[in-house]
């Protein structure tokens, strides 16, 4: 990790406290939103009752039927809410389960989002992994279920994942709280902005379709200054993502960057 270790922390609690309450979540007294994302079947559940013990509770999103999970920790005497997301194998809005995870992320912006992957699975869970990339640029890879790996004679190179991916990587069996500490102590250094995350980007080989993406960036970046991943958001806009439309014309993706004055969109 030393390599992207920062010791400037004035950007941060990123999330955004006015989306976090129309998405039905409570920022109050509490310092960092965290977000847990992951195929189904990785342990993430099993991850957030170690987080959390019993100071959780469950609900619904509002307006849909997926049901929602949240908890609190403390940590080095700040408070943490934990939030975990549903299961799933994508961000591309095709299920109601990926808008709602999708949504979170994209805006919610918490704090650090700890992406729960199979160790015995690794390549299943990278597709997602990729995705959650390219929204935020303050994420964690759980390395879960170490303990099937090393029985199955698995192996991997912790070091170059994490290299490849630009973000911390922490092997992990939460079933027996192997790797849980590590991990709480990667989410603290990514969310107080002690360790700088430089995430890897999906880079398209195609010269019209970059340049596409580098017009519709440039155009949102006008209306919505200070917006994080216009890049993401352009080539959602291209695959014709009815729900980054419908929050373009809203207006409502200009929330993402509420301390700036928003040009409304013609």
């Amino acid at each position: 990790m030393s390599q992207n270790i920062k010791h400037d922390c004035e950007n941060c609690p990123v999330h955004n406290k006015a989306n976090l309450v129309r998405l039905g979540i409570n920022p109050e007294n509490v310092d960092f939103i965290i977000a847990l994302a992951g195929n189904p079947n990785t342990g993430k559940s099993t991850v957030f009752n170690n987080f959390t013990g019993l100071k959780q509770h469950t609900g619904n999103w509002p307006g849909k039927t997926v049901s929602r999970a949240e908890g609190g920790y403390i940590f080095n005497d700040k408070k943490y809410k934990v939030v975990d997301l549903p299961g799933t194998y994508s961000l591309l809005s095709t299920s109601t389960d990926e808008e709602v995870a999708r949504n979170f992320i994209l805006f919610g912006q918490p704090d650090v989002t700890v992406i729960v992957t199979d160790a015995t699975r690794l390549e299943r869970n990278l597709n997602l992994a990729l995705q959650i990339l390219e929204i935020t640029d303050r994420a964690v890879l759980c390395l879960n279920l170490m303990d099937e790996a090393r029985r199955n004679n698995i192996k991997i190179d912790i070091r170059a994942l994490s290299r490849e991916l630009g973000i911390p990587v922490i092997p992990a069996s939460a079933r027996s709280r192997e790797g849980m500490d590590e991990l709480l102590l990667a989410i603290e250094e990514v969310a107080s902005g002690k360790y700088v995350c430089r995430p890897h980007k999906i880079k398209s080989k195609s010269a019209g379709l970059n340049h596409a993406i580098s017009e519709i960036s440039g155009q949102l970046m006008a209306h919505f200054p200070g917006l994080p991943n216009a890049t993401w958001v352009a080539m959602r806009l291209l695959e014709g993502d009815s729900s980054i439309i419908e929050a373009i014309r809203s207006g409502h993706l200009g929330s993402l960057s509420p301390d700036r004055e928003v040009t409304q969109p013609v």
